[in-house]
């Protein structure tokens, strides 16, 4: 069910447009398989409260008292925005995390590299958990 909350937020954040993929265009599923496997706790943990407060916060930024899975297209957008450049500094960077982990996503998918000129990336070794 977290996954479901933590791949709406991306998706707020990374729409599709008329030039580029949205993230929900990429594999967001494998890519949080992935992320919640090679992560730290803490950084998994910094995800799940960043994405819970960007659901719940809808009240504080366009002042609608829903969850931000319930709100119309356009109100999501503005509450993306508002989220991202609140005045309040806890908040503003914990929903950065989600921000964060949904760029690294989206950057790497092969789609947006080639929209970008830019060849994708090679198969992850696996290198980085067995070298000293």
């Amino acid at each position: 069910m977290v996954n479901w909350f933590i791949q709406h937020a991306m998706e707020a954040f990374y729409p599709r447009t008329e030039t580029l993929p949205g993230i929900a265009d990429t594999d967001v599923a494998g890519f949080l398989k992935r992320y919640r496997s090679d992560a730290t706790r803490l950084m998994w943990l910094g995800l799940v409260v960043g994405t819970l407060l960007f659901v719940w916060t809808p009240i504080l930024t366009v002042y609608w008292p829903l969850p931000s899975f319930l709100l119309p297209k356009k109100v999501l957008d503005r509450h993306a925005h508002r989220v991202t450049s609140s005045r309040l500094y806890l908040l503003r960077q914990a929903v950065f995390l989600v921000k964060l982990a949904a760029g690294l996503c989206w950057g790497s998918h092969p789609t947006v590299r080639a929209k970008f000129g830019m060849a994708p990336y090679d198969a992850d070794p696996g290198t980085w958990r067995t070298s000293a």
